[in-house]
C-alpha cells in the first residue's frame, strides 16, 4: 500500500490530481481553518450528511491553538466530537472511504488523514417486497442499501453469535459484499470455502451486483439451467436461513439476499410455508411439489397420448382433440411457450395504467381469436394456460425457467421418438438435477439423494416448531 506523504501539501495536491476534482463537479474540497492550522476536508456531494458537517464545522472553528492535539490519534480522541471516526495511513484507505462516501480530513502538521463517516445513500423506503408476498407475516423487505439490510436482519436475530464480515469485490466498482452467519452453527468448511472464494475474485466489476457475483462463486455448465443459489427479498427468510446455519450474502445495490447452501427443497420453499398452521403449511409445500410436477409433464405427456391414441384409458377419451388440427400439435406448444413470454415482457415494459386493459385484450381477444381462426387447438390452449399459471406459484424465477427449458425439451425429445423420447428427456432432467452440484459440495437433491429421512422430513412436512 502507498503511504501518505508527510506534507501536507503533498497529500492534498496528490489526492486533489488522483480524484480529478477540478473535472469532477461533486467531489468537493472545503479549506478549513482549525486553530491557525490549514486544512483541508473533502466529500463527496450527495453522499454526505450536511447537518453533521456543519456541527463538525463549528466545532473546528471553536478550537484555539493550544487546544490542537499534536497526533491523528490524539484529534480523534480528543477534538472530534463524532462517534465514527479512523485514522487512515495510506492513499488506498483514503481513495476507498473517500470514494465510498466517508468525508476525509487533512490537517497541516499531521501526516495522517482522519475518515468521519457521517455518509448518507440515496435509498427508497423499507416496503413489502414485490416478489415474495406472503398472506401473513411482517410487510418489510429488503433494499438497496446494505447497511439498512444489515439492520433488518440485526433487529430479528440480537444474538451476540450473529456475524457480519464485510469483503469488497471488483477493482473499479469496490462493490460492499457482507457475509452473515451464526458463529456457532455455520458450517466451518463452507465458511473458510466462501471466504477464499470471495477474497481470491479478480474482477473489474460487479457489472450486475448480485448476479455477477452469484456467477462468479458458483460457475458451472451452462446448459444445466436449475439455480444452485436461492434468492430473497424477505429480511425474516434470510434471518430464518441464518438460524438454521446457513450462510447469507448482502451486495450493496441489491434488495436482495444470497442464501447458501442450497437445494432444491429448499428454493420451494416459501414463508407462507411457515406463517400458517402446521397442516396448511404441509398442504401448501406438497401442493406447490405437485403442481410442478404437472407443470413439467403435462403437455408432453398429452402428446405423447395424441401420438398413440390406444394407449388413453377408456375414461380419459374425452381429452383427445375434437376440432381438426391444422398446425403440428408440436410447432402449437412452441409457439404458446414464445407467444407467453412475449406477453410476459411486454407487461413488464408497459405503463401501471394501461397494463390492466393490455392485459384484457392479450388474455381474451386474442386467445379467442387464436382458437377460432385455426392457429390453435382450445386444448392446446386449456394445458398451456394451466402451465402458465402453474409457473407462478413457485417465487424463484430461475426455477421457473429451468421448468420451462425441461418442459421444452421433453415436449421435443418426444415429438421426435415417442415414447423413448419421453423417457430419455425425463433421465436427462434427473441427471441434470443430480449432477447439479451446491456450494458445499452436497448433491441438489439432498435430502433425497443421498436419502436422509430426518432432514427430508422437516423439507416436505411443515413440522410445528
Amino acid at each position: 500500500m502507498r503511504s501518505l506523504f508527510k506534507s501536507y501539501e503533498e497529500n492534498v495536491s496528490a489526492l486533489r490530481k488522483t480524484l480529478g476534482s477540478d473535472e469532477n463537479f461533486d467531489i468537493l474540497e472545503k479549506h478549513l481553518l482549525i486553530a491557525g492550522h490549514a486544512a483541508s476536508l473533502f466529500f463527496i456531494d450527495g453522499l454526505a450528511k450536511d447537518d453533521i458537517l456543519e456541527k463538525i464545522l463549528e466545532y473546528f472553528y471553536s478550537l484555539k491553538e493550544e487546544d490542537l492535539p499534536d497526533t491523528p490519534e490524539q484529534f480523534q480522541m480528543q477534538a472530534l466530537p463524532y462517534i465514527e471516526t479512523e485514522v487512515l495511513d495510506s492513499f488506498e484507505d483514503v481513495e476507498k472511504n473517500l470514494l465510498s462516501g466517508v468525508p476525509c480530513l487533512f490537517i497541516n502538521g499531521m501526516p495522517d488523514s482522519l475518515a468521519i463517516d457521517c455518509r448518507t445513500y440515496p435509498a427508497r423506503s423499507v416496503e413489502e417486497p414485490f416478489k415474495d408476498r406472503t398472506l401473513r407475516g411482517s410487510r418489510d423487505g429488503f433494499v438497496e442499501t446494505v447497511v439498512f439490510n444489515t439492520a433488518l436482519i440485526r433487529r430479528r436475530i440480537r444474538s451476540p453469535k450473529l456475524r457480519m464480515e464485510m469483503q469488497t469485490v471488483g477493482k473499479s466498482s469496490l462493490t460492499d459484499v457482507v457475509l452473515c452467519y451464526m458463529d456457532d452453527r455455520v458450517d466451518r468448511v463452507c465458511l473458510k470455502k466462501l471466504r477464499e472464494r470471495i477474497s481470491s475474485l479478480s474482477v473489474d466489476a460487479l457489472t450486475m451486483n448480485q448476479e455477477s457475483l452469484s456467477e462468479l462463486l458458483l460457475p458451472g455448465h451452462w446448459f444445466n439451467p436449475f439455480p444452485r443459489y436461492h434468492l430473497t427479498e424477505r429480511p425474516d427468510t434470510a434471518s430464518a436461513s441464518i438460524l438454521e446455519g446457513n450462510i447469507v450474502l448482502l451486495v450493496d445495490n441489491s434488495p436482495s439476499a444470497i442464501i447458501l447452501p442450497t437445494s432444491l427443497f429448499s428454493i420451494t420453499e416459501e414463508a407462507n410455508d411457515y406463517y400458517f398452521p402446521p397442516i396448511t403449511g404441509t398442504y401448501l409445500r406438497l401442493s406447490r411439489f405437485l403442481i410442478m410436477l404437472i407443470s413439467l409433464v403435462l403437455t408432453p405427456l398429452f402428446l405423447l397420448l395424441m401420438q398413440h391414441p390406444a394407449w388413453i384409458p377408456e375414461g380419459f377419451q374425452f381429452i383427445q382433440v375434437q376440432d381438426t388440427v391444422n398446425i403440428p400439435l408440436i410447432w402449437q406448444f412452441l409457439l404458446l411457450e414464445l407467444a407467453i413470454d412475449g406477453l410476459r415482457l411486454a407487461a413488464i415494459h408497459t405503463p401501471d395504467m394501461l397494463s390492466t386493459p393490455l392485459s384484457v385484450i392479450a388474455g381474451l381477444v386474442i386467445g379467442e381469436f387464436a382458437v377460432n381462426s385455426g392457429w390453435f387447438n382450445s386444448e392446446v390452449m386449456l394445458y398451456m394456460a394451466f402451465v402458465t399459471i402453474a409457473n407462478y406459484s413457485q417465487s424463484n424465477a430461475e426455477l421457473n425457467y429451468a421448468i420451462k427449458f425441461m418442459r421444452i425439451l421433453l415436449l421435443v425429445l418426444t415429438c421426435w421418438f415417442g415414447l423413448f423420447g419421453f423417457l430419455a428427456g425425463l433421465l436427462g432432467i434427473f441427471i441434470c438435477l443430480i449432477t447439479c452440484r451446491t456450494f458445499s459440495g452436497k448433491g441438489y437433491l439432498y435430502p433425497l439423494i443421498p436419502f436422509r429421512w430426518n432432514a427430508l422430513k422437516r423439507l416436505l412436512f411443515r413440522i410445528k416448531l
